[in-house]
């Protein structure tokens, strides 16, 4: 938070309900940092400028215009603070806080003296935003997993049905009543940390559910609901602890940013009914966004960057801030994401979906499918102005129980997207979009130290491991040269010093710790057809292969795969593809819902997080320092960079398939393959039966299942390509053969 010509910011740990070691910060222009003595630490995100009294509220402190801070007693105000909102009827003098776990206090603002109102009012668990507005608290929390016993105190709503899961809830001074029953995180409105600029503001709120991102507003004391893509499955889980963030805060003067599962989006401070244009995507995203603000013209991103939570690989806990332009957002990831307006839901007829975004994406696809034993017929309608206005675009029909799609030209204008069918059915509408994030000249220099695996060089292997110890990274180092040849390994620990990355072989070798404790997994292996990978539950999937060299283990042996580098999520580097992979529900990687982020013909033998920064292995011996790659007098580096640096060192490409010669029996499926973040997608087919063979090419767009999507017959003796239309995304593919033969599908993204 700015605040009285400084930077002020906080870390918090997992579950600290009164206190800890962590500190309360002060950053001044000159980026000298001042810990405040009056730390009193904890688990606590909230934040809001208090106008009467001139105080910055950051967690438990109240800072006023002097800088002097105070705190609250963590005895009296006890629990995880997520959220400050201004009081009903004192809000000059007194604010509301929300806890996580569901209590609500009232503080003093001038003596601090607190009082507790709620236990918990209102269900779910992992509580998060709340805000004042228009004669009303809202607050919302995004989990459903807790002490059931604590529900005893409800004053409104029960456990969860069905998909329930977290709350959207508001009270009025006088009864709790629940919104929406699906989870939740920020609320806030056009005034943001300082609060309700008028009593009848617009407020909103943002969520999701397994369908997409929710957004909700209230204007004129009626809610509306809007939906959102999301960009990664990583924060999907129903407990709400993988989502440490989302937030619509400024980045800018009067311009908010709405940051939501792995997207971000520039967001209209007019947003309210009838007024709903100008959401636009700005990118997709691999940090874990706690919060972030604009500061002195720079924005301020803060981080989760590595956690101890199942993650022997992290010595300790370790995060930091970025500090950048607004511009360079556009260089993270593309503008991409998924989600739907129904999804295996009963759809009753002549009722329109919520309405769903589609501007800000140049490459757009809506998926249908239905169940009823007639044909259906959906119309699909365009809110071009955001007025609320709607305008009947195209009609789709799809057969019995069957499937469609639909790619929408980039010269169709559009701001919103809502769906009507013709009659009652069980349906799915999903839509995937994505835009090519824009490529600056020379962009991949950055990466130009580290080696090529298609070219003989020295270079510095070995395995990484923030250390638990102390603060530094300990790095087994393995210096490889130009024919392959192995050096013995060293022990090295790199430090920040002086503002100085400085290696050093301390007297306490821990060679054997790293060894052991970051020692390479066999994650994935290769065939002649692609990378194979298995989930806990043993299902196969495939992936792309890049390099032929990535074939076979390097020199040290296999590279590092899958590792944590941003809390509760994986990052893996597999034959030259760098992922992202959300975690399971045993802290495994969920390869089903995995993305590409980049591809690349590096030697990489190891990554990792390290005081925020991300930290490749595999840089040429003797490269010049260049402010990524950064040695020591015997030529071994070590690469340095911000984790979002990873889309500039390629768009994801890649070749394989599910076959290759293989045998295959007649109306069994192939293994899935991953077609989700690829731009230019091509198929090629053969087969050895003797006549012609009929392929059915299945899609997965939404991880409920495959739909077929187009016949293709390849005579005898023939190979036949297929060229997937521009605009046409889906997760995953696989085919299906109509006799047995030997066959090869080869997919070709570009």
């Amino acid at each position: 938070m700015p605040w009285a010509g400084r930077l002020w910011y906080l870390t918090y740990p997992q579950h600290k309900t009164t206190g800890s070691t962590d500190k309360l910060y002060e950053l001044d222009e000159e980026m000298n940092v001042t810990i405040r003595p009056e730390s009193v630490g904890g688990t606590h995100a909230s934040r809001a400028i208090h106008a009467e009294s001139q105080q910055l509220i950051l967690g438990p402190y109240f800072i006023d215009a002097q800088r002097n801070v105070r705190s609250a007693n963590l005895q009296q105000l006890r629990g995880r603070m997520t959220a400050v909102m201004r009081h009903l009827q004192d809000p000059a003098n007194r604010v509301y806080f929300f806890d996580m776990e569901g209590a609500i206090y009232e503080v003093d603002v001038h003596s601090l003296e607190v009082k507790k109102l709620f236990d918990k009012p209102v269900p779910g668990w992992h509580g998060k935003g709340g805000y004042t507005a228009q004669g009303r608290v809202v607050v919302a929390n995004n989990g459903e997993v807790g002490n059931a016993a604590a529900y005893k105190t409800l004053l409104v709503g029960g456990p969860a049905q069905g998909e329930e899961a977290g709350v959207l809830a508001e009270w009025d001074g006088r009864r709790w009543a629940i919104v929406e029953r699906r989870q939740f995180t920020d609320v806030t409105g056009p005034g943001g940390i300082h609060g309700s600029p008028q009593e009848q503001s617009p407020l909103w709120a943002i969520g999701w559910d397994k369908r997409s991102v929710i957004l909700k507003l209230l204007a004129g004391g009626q809610w509306y609901s809007f939906r959102l893509p999301k960009a990664t499955h990583t924060m999907d889980p129903r407990h709400g602890w993988f989502t440490e963030w989302p937030r619509i805060r400024e980045i800018a003067p009067n311009q908010p940013m709405l940051c939501t599962h792995g997207g971000m989006f520039r967001f209209p401070p007019t947003f309210s009914a009838g007024k709903t244009a100008g959401i636009r995507p700005l990118c997709s995203h691999l940090r874990y966004i706690p919060d972030y603000c604009e500061w002195n013209g720079r924005v301020v991103l803060g981080a989760d960057d590595a956690s101890m939570m199942n993650n022997p690989l992290c010595g300790q806990a370790q995060s930091n801030l970025w500090f950048g332009q607004l511009e360079e957002l556009d260089s993270f990831g593309p503008r991409a994401g998924w989600g739907g307006v129904w999804l295996q839901d009963e759809v009753r007829s002549r009722e329109p979906s919520v309405p769903f975004l589609i501007a800000g994406y140049e490459q757009r696809v809506v998926h249908l499918a239905q169940d009823a034993p007639q044909a259906v017929e959906f119309t699909l309608e365009l809110d071009v102005q955001g007025n609320g206005h709607w305008t009947p675009y195209a009609t789709i029909t799809v057969p019995a129980g069957g499937y469609g799609h639909h790619i929408l030209p980039s010269d169709v204008a559009g701001e919103w997207l809502r769906i009507t069918a013709n009659r009652d059915c069980r349906a799915t509408a999903y839509f995937h979009g994505w835009s090519p994030r824009p490529v600056s000249a020379g962009e991949a220099d950055r990466f130009a130290a580290l080696a090529d695996v298609t070219a003989a060089a020295d270079y510095s292997g070995g395995l990484l491991r923030p250390a638990g110890h102390n603060r530094t990274l300990q790095w087994l180092a393995e210096p490889v040269a130009a024919d392959g040849a192995r050096s013995p390994a060293r022990y090295l620990e790199v430090d920040l010093r002086d503002n100085q990355l400085q290696y050093q072989q301390p007297e306490d070798c821990r060679e054997h710790e790293v060894r052991t404790i970051a020692s390479v997994r066999e994650d994935f292996s290769v065939d002649k057809a692609s990378v194979l990978v298995r989930d806990a539950q043993g299902m196969r999937y495939r992936l792309p292969k890049g390099a032929a060299a990535f074939d076979r283990p390097f020199p040290t042996g296999w590279p590092r795969a899958v590792r944590e580098c941003v809390s509760e999520r994986f990052l893996a580097n597999i034959h030259g593809t760098f992922y992202e992979i959300p975690r399971d529900g045993k802290n495994a990687p969920h390869w089903g819902l995995i993305k590409p982020v980049c591809s690349h013909e590096k030697v990489i033998t190891d990554f990792c997080t390290w005081r925020g920064l991300l930290v490749l292995c595999g840089a040429r011996r003797n490269a010049r320092s260049d402010g990524q790659v950064f040695g020591q007098a015997d030529g071994m580096g070590l690469w340095f960079g911000t984790i979002d640096d990873l889309w500039r060192l390629g768009e994801p490409t890649g070749r394989g398939g599910p076959w290759q010669d293989t045998a295959i029996r007649a109306g069994e499926a192939s293994d899935p393959y991953l077609m989700t973040g690829y731009d230019r997608k091509r198929l090629e087919l053969r087969h050895t039966a003797e006549s012609r063979v009929e392929f059915v090419l299945e899609v997965d767009f939404d991880h409920t299942g495959f739909h077929p999507y187009a016949r293709l017959e390849v005579p005898a003796g023939k190979q036949q390509e297929y060229a997937f239309p521009a605009g046409f995304h889906a997760h995953w593919v696989r085919l299906i053969a109509d006799r047995d033969c030997s066959a090869t599908a080869t997919f070709s993204y570009e």
